[in-house]
This record gives structure tokens, C-alpha cells and sequence, in this order.
């Protein structure tokens, strides 16, 4: 007799009933609502009911169809399919292809026409024509949207922010008191400012600016300052993105002229990242002091989520600070506060996003500090990410992961872990190779490494630099590709060469999501 699944069962009763208020989601209900998301995602027709859910919860079926797997997960708001006690049978190599396309494919197109779409708003939007209709539902989709951005698929999101930017523009073009004419700025100024942040994790940082110029427009109309500080730390993103620092750092630091709640906390970490990357060490210290000090209350007029810096999502950025500044103990301190954080938020709140961001931060600082057994451990749950929710950042980062595993190329451990990589990256349809962890003798590996590993080829064209900045973006595949390959169990980390030092200057740090 098939052994019950339990995890999915605990999932499904910890879910609130959409109709019955004060139950939780019966099996009729949540089948109900997968088919219902199946159809808004995919408009396609899938036929789950109840008993289907009981078979699952029983055990009959251990490991259903890629469809239902992912509806599963995104109403019961979870992360992976290990958390609803899925797992293939032993000795099948998973190969069916994920419902949901990587974030990138299929989106060229659209982000960049989202762009010249507001762009061509821009006229407009410094015009004083006003309209006569509420905006507290367009203001609600905003709270929706930046609540679930990075916990939900980027493609519907990205749908939504767009038609709340066009039926805000259309609201505007009749007449309304000046109260409401601001307040339908406001919404058309945040949702712009959404489609800029998915532009840069979508990796158009350039039609990013194009957004965010028109969002300025919208901010000034509106006299909104909170909104002003959020744009202008869009903007810090976009040029950071693009390699430059300095102009990352006059936005962030303008940005702060505007900022009220987290914007000031996000702004001034932010800006230490940029000018720790401009070579400017003691003015990167200077603005870490200054955010320390900073609280973490939200202003009212903040949208939950990517528009809100908590404590843990600061840390983050101070880690990436602490890499550029060359200070790896201080990054992995910082790090793993943050992940510590992470883990403890509830999980209604828990930004996944950023997690999986801190957790590349921590494999880097390890990785510099001949921790490589520790970096193996810290990738697991990364490795793990659903396919939806790989966005540019991730991968970016994740790669310059493997840049950092070139002093231990060496060793099996080293090479499966860039072919886990590899992987990741090259192949996102296909789930990363299991992690084998070889555990060492205590005080067998070494604090410090030795020398700088050589630059690999880079993911894309080199851009130009800023002083005092070079770029680790390479592939993982370009990496020494003759010792990519899969690890030999029977090997023994006991005879490795000794570690080369990374060059922690090379690991260039990301945008904060």
C-alpha cells in the first residue's frame, strides 16, 4: 500500500477556503482553482477534480504531470515540488519540459514594444488633461502585482502591470478633480515603474530607462516623493546593469533627497554597492554607516514587497558591498544574517526572490574564503529553483559563481558543481543534476587560498568599464571547459591540489531584487 503524502495534505489544510471563510480548501476547492489558474495561464482546458487530489494525498501518485505539478504549487504557494512531497521514481531521468517558459523566452518582443508604448506616453503624461473615474482598483492591482512579483510567473505579472499603465493613461484623458488627476498618476507612475524592474530582471536594462523616464513624468505630475525615491532607485538599477557604476551612484544618492520609509534604507545600500564598485572605498563605508542607522519602517504610500527594503533584503545588499570593498568575511557575515532572516519571515511574506539572490552571495564569499564545501551546501536550494522564476539576475549571478570555483578545478566536487551549473543555465528546461556532498576532515580545508584565477570569456560583448571595475559574467560553460564533467563518487577531496585565491574584485555584485 502506497505510502500517504502527507506534505500535500498539511499544504492543502493550511490553505485558506476562497468561499468558506475561516475553513481551509477542500480537495473539490483547490482542484477547482488549479484548473481555473491552468486556464488563465495556458487557456487550456484541464480536467482535475477532487478524487484526482485524494489519489495524490493518498500516494497513489507520486509524481503527476508537469501542468498540475506547477497549478499545485502556485496555489499553494509554494516554491518546489519537493514541498508537496513530489518526487519521480527512483531511476527516471525527468525530461518533460516545465509549463511555464523560461522568464526571457518568448518576451524579447513584448518588453521592448512595452517600452516604445511608454514612451509614446510621455507627451502625454506632462499634460494636465485629467479624467472623472476612481483609481482605487487600479491602486489595488499595483499592491497585487509588487506583493507577488518573484513569488508568482514574471508573464502574467508583466500582462497585468502593463494594462494597469494603459487603463490609467485612458482614465486621464477625460476629467476628474486635480485630487484624482494626481491619484491616476500615481497608479500610472507605479505601474511603469513595475514594468521597468521586470525589464532589468528580464535583461533590457535600456528599455528599462525608457519606462522610467515617463514614470518620472508621472511622479511630478502626482508630487509623489515615495514614488520619486523608488524610480530613481529603478534607475540605479538599469545603469548598474549596464556596467555604470558612477551613474548608479548619482541615482541612488539623488534618490535619497525623496525618500521616506525603506526607499532611504534600499537607497543608501544601494549607493554603497555602486561606489565600492567606482573604487571609492571610503565613500562606500561612509554610505554603508549611514544605512546601518537607517530603520526599516514602511512609508504608508510604499507597495508591499519589491517596493519594500526589510531588514533581510538590506543585509543582502550590504554583502554585496562588503564583496566589492574585497572584504569576503564581512560579506559572508552579512549573508548569512540575511538568509537566517529570510527563513524565519512568514512564508505569505518570505521574498524568495531575494533569498535565492543572498544565497548566490554566500557560495561567492565561501568560494573566496577555500570554502567550497560550504558554497556545495549553500546552491542546493537555488539548484532547486522552478523554472518560472529563473530570471536574469539569478542566472547572471549564478555564473559568476562558477568563475569562482576555477582555483579548485581540480577536484570532482569543484567539476560537478559547474556541471550543475552548466546546467542551470544552459539547459532550464531540465532539473539540476542532485548535489553529492563530500564532507572533509576538520581543518582539511584551507581558510585561504593563494593566486587569481584567469578571466574567462564573457556572456555577452564587453561593455565599457568604469575605473576599478572588471566584469565576471562568463558563462559557466566558458570556464575551463575541459574540466567540466560529472564527478567521480569513488574520488577523495583528501588529495585536491591547494586552492588558488579568488580575486574577490572580480566578483562583480547585482542589482538587489
Amino acid at each position: 500500500m502506497s505510502e500517504a503524502n502527507e506534505l500535500l495534505r498539511t499544504a492543502r489544510e493550511h490553505t485558506p477556503s476562497r468561499r468558506a471563510p475561516g475553513a481551509h480548501m477542500s480537495r473539490a476547492e483547490l482542484a477547482e482553482t488549479v484548473c481555473a489558474w491552468l486556464w488563465d495561464t495556458t487557456e487550456v482546458r484541464y480536467e482535475l477534480d477532487g478524487h484526482y487530489i485524494a489519489k495524490l494525498e493518498r500516494g497513489a501518485v507520486r509524481w503527476p504531470g508537469a501542468a498540475y505539478r506547477s497549478g499545485l504549487r502556485y496555489v499553494l504557494n509554494v516554491a518546489s515540488d519537493n514541498e508537496l512531497g513530489f518526487s519521480p521514481p527512483p531511476g527516471v531521468v525527468v525530461t518533460e519540459p516545465e509549463l511555464t517558459l523560461p522568464s526571457t523566452v518568448g518576451l524579447e518582443d513584448d518588453v521592448s514594444d512595452a517600452g516604445d508604448e511608454s514612451i509614446s506616453f510621455l507627451t502625454f503624461a506632462e499634460q494636465s488633461n485629467v479624467g472623472d473615474l476612481t483609481v482605487e482598483q487600479l491602486h489595488a492591482d499595483i499592491l497585487g502585482i509588487a506583493q507577488n512579483y518573484l513569488r508568482a510567473p514574471t508573464r502574467p505579472l508583466f500582462v497585468r502591470s502593463r494594462s494597469v499603465r494603459d487603463r490609467a493613461f485612458r482614465l486621464l484623458a477625460g476629467r476628474q478633480s486635480p485630487k484624482q488627476s494626481r491619484d491616476l498618476y500615481s497608479a500610472a507612475g507605479w505601474a511603469i515603474t513595475l514594468l521597468a524592474w521586470m525589464s532589468v530582471d528580464l535583461g533590457r536594462p535600456d528599455v528599462a530607462e525608457r519606462h522610467t523616464r515617463t514614470a518620472w513624468a508621472c511622479a511630478e505630475a502626482a508630487d509623489h516623493d515615495v514614488l520619486r525615491a523608488w524610480i530613481r532607485a529603478t534607475q540605479h538599477t538599469a545603469a548598474f546593469w549596464q556596467d555604470d557604476f558612477a551613474g548608479a551612484a548619482a541615482y541612488a544618492q539623488d534618490g535619497l533627497r525623496y525618500a521616506a520609509g525603506t526607499s532611504a534604507l534600499f537607497l543608501a545600500s544601494a549607493a554603497a554597492v555602486d561606489l565600492a564598485r567606482c573604487g571609492r572605498a571610503d565613500d562606500a563605508r561612509d554610505a554603508l554607516g549611514q544605512a546601518k542607522r537607517m530603520p526599516a519602517t514602511p512609508a504608508d504610500s510604499e507597495p508591499p514587497g519589491l517596493f519594500i527594503c526589510t531588514p533581510e533584503r538590506a543585509e543582502g545588499i550590504w554583502s554585496d558591498a562588503y564583496l566589492a570593498l574585497g572584504e569576503a568575511r564581512h560579506t559572508l557575515g552579512h549573508a548569512d544574517r540575511a538568509v537566517a532572516m529570510f527563513e524565519a519571515a512568514p512564508h505569505l511574506v518570505r521574498n524568495f526572490g531575494s533569498e535565492r539572490m543572498v544565497r548566490l552571495q554566500q557560495a561567492k564569499a565561501r568560494l573566496t574564503l577555500g570554502q567550497l564545501d560550504g558554497a556545495t551546501e549553500t546552491l542546493e536550494p537555488v539548484l532547486s529553483t522552478p523554472l518560472e522564476y529563473r530570471v536574469r539576475p539569478l542566472i547572471h549571478r549564478i555564473s559568476e559563481v562558477a568563475v569562482l570555483t576555477a582555483p579548485y578545478a581540480r577536484t570532482p566536487q569543484a567539476r560537478q558543481l559547474r556541471e550543475q551549473i552548466r546546467d542551470f543555465t544552459q539547459h532550464p528546461d531540465l532539473p539540476a543534476r542532485p548535489t553529492r556532498t563530500r564532507r572533509r576532515k576538520p581543518g582539511s580545508e584551507r581558510p585561504e587560498a593563494a593566486t587569481a584565477a584567469k578571466d574567462p570569456k564573457p556572456l555577452e560583448p564587453p561593455k565599457p568599464q568604469q575605473p576599478g571595475s572588471q566584469r565576471t559574467d562568463a558563462h559557466p560553460a566558458d570556464v575551463h571547459p575541459t574540466d567540466v564533467q560529472a564527478s567521480d563518487p569513488r574520488g577523495s577531496d583528501d588529495h585536491r591540489p591547494e586552492p588558488q585565491q579568488p580575486d574577490v574584485q572580480r566578483a562583480r555584485a547585482v542589482p538587489h531584487s
